[in-house]
């Protein structure tokens, strides 16, 4: 049975965090619909202390602040946005058109058609999230979307330099200083300034990811991506300093990121909290990272690799590093998590920044039914089909039988003219 040595917040106060967002987020999009600019302006002012006679940066004023980057912070957002462009054109490689012969005389197929613009969040705030960029308006256009636009917050009434150069480095068409759900508003209503995208991407906090749920079905969006989460599954061959370390590394997301450690080993479990206490006392983010771990951070004491397959499905987290003595184990069995991190060499840290995977990921247990942001979100997979007169006769006979079994006369009825229209043509057979 596993054994809980440490808990979080239980499901009721999450509850009741998640339903103070849904109204503040509801009301902000509500202002963005009926008052447009006006009050995209008036909330970036109220939220930001923001409110330039423009949001949208000119091309001038993008190359003048590209201008300004050391060469050594273009060179490393140019080796991130390098590995990240040869994975997803990688993974562009796999989606293959098909054009088949169903049945003699009739064709199908599917093509594969980049969505025309999105929309795209890099965070700011307390961190600038310049990763970000890469992530998703460096995937978009390499998915071939005409029209990528970018939304980032300022940082302390100040324009985000460095995130704004990831930005047009990753190929932005457009790049407004605007955050929160303001601006996922923005981009997906419009204004009278603004003409809305198709969907809307990236990550963000429990704000920004409650927009996108409310805003979908108005545009698209890529997944549900709220707080970070980590889990680590480790057994006697980890070592505490390491879980420690890769645990704050993601509890300093803010102060409700989930962070959990599955264990076979109480005596990791043990030292690991004491670690962590240990490591608290110098980080430089310990007022959020603290935060998190007192309030979301579990541990989870299990007797087999089994048992921490099961609990790790439970959770569905959207990191999962593994410190095991047999990390093919869990790569072969686990179903539901985002990323996979597996032994010491790499960490989630790797993943938000710098090899080559995307950081926008599925949390609060959407790991069940999608994974995360790659070039295949931003493309419509949409049918066509093609059929000779002799082969419509044919299929026709039977859509008209179907559709009456389903009480769609008019239906039926397309398919018996062409019963009339082809039967003299010539016959095939299935």
């Amino acid at each position: 049975m596993p054994k809980f040595i440490k808990e979080g917040k239980n499901q009721e106060e999450i509850n009741i965090d998640d339903s103070k967002v849904r109204g503040s987020v509801e009301s902000i999009i509500k202002r963005v619909q009926i008052e447009g600019d006006e009050a995209v302006k008036s909330l970036s002012l109220e939220f930001d202390n923001w409110a330039p006679n423009s949001f949208k940066l000119s091309s001038e004023e993008i190359q003048s602040i590209i201008n300004e980057m050391p060469a050594q912070t273009i060179e490393d957002i140019q080796f991130a946005q390098a590995n990240v462009r040869r994975f997803a054109e990688a993974q562009k490689l796999s989606l293959q058109e098909i054009e088949v012969e169903n049945l003699p005389g009739v064709v199908l197929g599917h093509k594969n058609i980049p969505v025309k613009s999105a929309g795209c969040y890099i965070p700011g705030g307390r961190y600038p999230m310049l990763a970000s960029a890469h992530m998703s308006v460096l995937t978009a256009k390499v998915a071939g979307v005409e029209r990528v636009v970018a939304c980032t917050p300022p940082i302390n009434g100040e324009i985000p330099k460095t995130t704004v150069a990831s930005i047009a480095l990753a190929g932005a068409d457009e790049i407004y200083i605007l955050g929160g759900v303001q601006a996922m508003a923005f981009m997906s209503l419009g204004t009278e300034s603004f003409e809305p995208v198709d969907m809307i991407v990236g990550p963000g906090n429990a704000f920004v990811a409650e927009a996108k749920r409310q805003l979908f079905g108005k545009v698209g969006i890529d997944l549900l991506a709220g707080p970070s989460e980590v889990l680590i599954i480790a057994d006697e061959t980890a070592d505490a300093e390491m879980v420690a370390t890769d645990i704050l590394g993601q509890a300093e997301h803010g102060p409700t990121s989930p962070c959990a450690l599955i264990t076979t080993s109480e005596k990791l479990a043990v030292e690991t909290i004491g670690e962590i206490e240990r490591q608290l006392e110098v980080l430089p983010t310990r007022e959020v990272a603290q935060a998190a771990w007192e309030d979301y951070g579990v541990i989870i004491k299990v007797n087999t690799f089994e048992e921490a397959v099961i609990e790790s499905e439970k959770l569905g987290y959207e990191h999962i590093q593994v410190l095991t003595k047999d990390n093919d184990y869990f790569l072969e069995r686990l179903r539901n998590y985002g990323a996979l991190f597996l032994g010491p060499e790499t960490n989630v840290a790797y993943g938000d920044k710098v090899i080559g995977t995307n950081h926008t990921l599925p949390t609060k247990g959407a790991s069940r039914y999608t994974g995360g942001l790659w070039v295949g979100k931003f493309i419509k997979t949409v049918t066509y089909q093609k059929v000779k007169p002799e082969a419509s006769a044919l299929i026709g006979e039977y859509c008209d039988r179907l559709s009456k079994l389903e009480n769609f006369p008019g239906h039926a009825k397309q398919g018996s003219l062409r019963v009339e229209r082809y039967k003299h043509v010539g016959k095939v057979g299935l």
